[in-house]
């Protein structure tokens, strides 16, 4: 059996990435675990890597991939409302208010400060 082990978002600010990353993934207990050889900064949880933001492998600026997404899972509501909430505070924009989306999937949409979309979603 296959599990998803991490994914990655291209930056072309990895500075200020970094920064909305430390703060936005922290308030869901994801710490950076150590820095990326791009510059970018490997995050993780429970001793295990799961996001990483990073420059572009080629070279080439980072792009947004169209139609890629990352979804985040939380267990309440509560949590998907915050979590959506603090990336739009931290400089991200909007692309889908927190909502039930279908029965018992809460969800809610939001792109980084390089444009990468994110969800945050929870099936309670």
């Amino acid at each position: 059996m296959a599990v998803l082990g991490y994914c990655t978002v291209g930056s072309n600010r990895l500075e200020e990435a970094k920064t909305f990353y430390d703060a936005l993934l922290g308030s869901a207990g994801i710490s950076p675990m150590f820095e990326h050889p791009s510059g970018g900064r490997v995050y993780g949880q429970g001793g295990h890597h799961c996001f990483v933001v990073l420059g572009a492998y080629d070279g080439k600026p980072a792009t947004v991939g169209n139609g890629s997404m990352f979804g985040f899972r939380f267990n309440t509501r509560e949590e998907v409302d915050a979590f959506h909430a603090r990336a739009l505070l931290l400089g991200g924009s909007d692309e889908g208010v927190p909502g039930e989306r279908a029965p018992k999937f809460y969800m809610s949409y939001f792109r980084d400060l390089d444009g990468n979309k994110l969800c945050a979603y929870c099936t309670a």
